[in-house]
């Protein structure tokens, strides 16, 4: 087996050109005085270039990314390689092990970053992962799935004012586009705030592997990586051209009971179309919902209980503001970033 060196954060600096190293990066102790550590996969080049971060399992049940990370990583030659590649396949180490999406106090760890150095454990690891790994980047391929009792298309959520994460977005060639400037709290955020270009792709479905969803995931990280000129050129990765929403938003029941949904993953609604119903334990309707608006469904419901206030679909609605960077435009404005010595 490999040798994995326990560090205390991660020093890019001071690995060998054309390497590939394994560590285990400690962050907090648990209630036994263990420490918790991370795993992490580096590989350097040969030559300087960008250094390029992927995360998964920030929400511990949402595996589809971890995949994606392994299979990444060994199809990386660090002989031909620009740069650097950061890879964390589990980020929330506690909430993975208990097989949940929440840390282990409950906190939504992408919800309280970039964290502080002292307060609740979630917020302390939160704020230990920021400085020992995504300081060091230039660029963030945040992966998820949807969250327990949803499914998803292959989506990316990013700022789509921004040229850079906006050309990110088309690269991964996802099925959607959706425009989210990312609130706070979220590590997209958090590596943004810090001059990370910083984009979240969702992929699927939660505590599975789904090998479609996967080999898509995989094939758009090297789009990435290609065009910014880090590895050698692949075959061109050949897909429909991801549909690209201006804007996106759930839809949510008002009523209880067994809730049905209707449209599929990645079709398209217009609107006055029924989507959803309610029924009572009798099997009678209780409610009826329709599409406010055209649009096409990135992520629906499949738990059919369903408390007043549950969400239905995650509905977007196509198009961007004139005053937006194209998605699909040139590399020619890309700022040039060569981090390594």
């Amino acid at each position: 087996m490999p040798v994995i060196q326990v560090v205390e954060a991660l020093d890019l600096d001071a690995l060998p050109p054309a390497s590939v190293t394994r560590f285990r990066v400690d962050m907090v102790r648990d209630g036994m005085g263990e420490m918790v550590r991370l795993p992490v996969m580096v590989v350097k080049g040969a030559r300087p270039g960008p250094r390029v971060g992927f995360t998964a399992a920030v929400h511990g049940n949402e595996l589809n990314g971890v995949r994606v990370i392994q299979r990444v990583i060994p199809s990386i030659e660090p002989e031909t390689l620009a740069g650097t590649v950061v890879a964390v396949p589990v980020v929330n180490v506690p909430g993975y092990l208990a097989g949940r999406r929440e840390f282990n106090d409950n906190a939504d760890l992408n919800r309280v970053m970039p964290g502080v150095p002292r307060g609740a454990m979630s917020h302390v690891y939160a704020h230990r992962f920021i400085e020992r790994v995504i300081r060091h980047l230039d660029y963030l391929i945040d992966l998820h799935t949807a969250s327990a009792g949803r499914v998803n298309s292959l989506y990316v959520r990013a700022d789509l004012r921004n040229a850079v994460t906006s050309r990110m977005a088309y690269l991964e060639r996802p099925e959607i586009i959706v425009h989210n400037a990312s609130a706070d709290g979220t590590l997209r955020s958090a590596a943004a705030a810090m001059g990370v270009h910083a984009i979240t792709v969702e992929i699927g479905d939660p505590s599975r592997f789904q090998r479609d969803r996967i080999q898509s995931s995989v094939r758009g990280s090297f789009n990435v990586l290609q065009h910014l000129e880090m590895v050698p050129e692949r075959a061109p990765l050949h897909s429909a051209d991801p549909v690209i929403c201006g804007r996106s938003y759930w839809i949510y029941t008002d009523r209880g009971g067994l809730l049905d949904v209707y449209p599929e993953v990645g079709e398209r609604v217009t609107a006055g179309q029924r989507i959803a119903r309610v029924s009572d334990m009798f099997g009678d309707t209780v409610c009826e919902y329709e599409a406010p608006e055209a649009g096409i469904v990135v992520g629906k419901s499949v738990n059919p209980v369903n408390q007043a206030g549950s969400r239905i679909l995650h509905l977007g609605i196509e198009g961007l503001p004139p005053d937006f960077p194209d998605p699909g435009a040139t590399l020619a404005s890309w700022p040039k970033v060569v981090s390594d010595d």
